[in-house]
């Protein structure tokens, strides 16, 4: 009579499974803490206006240059710094991808 053992008989144990899962979380728990840490930049205008978020996509700074403030037109400046934040956010994201290539 064939065993059955709930693995497909792939013979990984459940201790080894439990090994295996806490080593990942051991691991996702690293990734986390080091996109706490890391800071990407995003630009947009030349450098005009600058956005720094660290890797969990938390803004922490957000600079311009005086030039770019012309209060007859806020637009741009609101656009740029829209632009800025976006890039910065590509870069988390990227940042994101590199340090926790896979999900619980």
């Amino acid at each position: 009579m064939a065993r059955f053992n709930g693995f497909g008989g792939g013979g990984m144990n459940m201790q080894q499974m439990m090994k295996q899962a806490q080593k990942m979380q051991e691991q996702m728990a690293r990734a986390q803490e080091e996109l706490e840490e890391r800071e990407v930049e995003g630009s947009a205008g030349g450098g005009m206006v600058g956005v720094t978020m660290n890797g969990k996509k938390r803004m922490l700074s957000v600079s311009i240059d005086p030039e770019a403030v012309d209060p007859e037109d806020v637009e741009m400046l609101e656009d740029l710094i829209l632009a800025a934040y976006n890039d910065a956010l590509s870069k988390a994201e990227e940042l994101e991808k590199e340090l926790v290539p896979f999900t619980m």
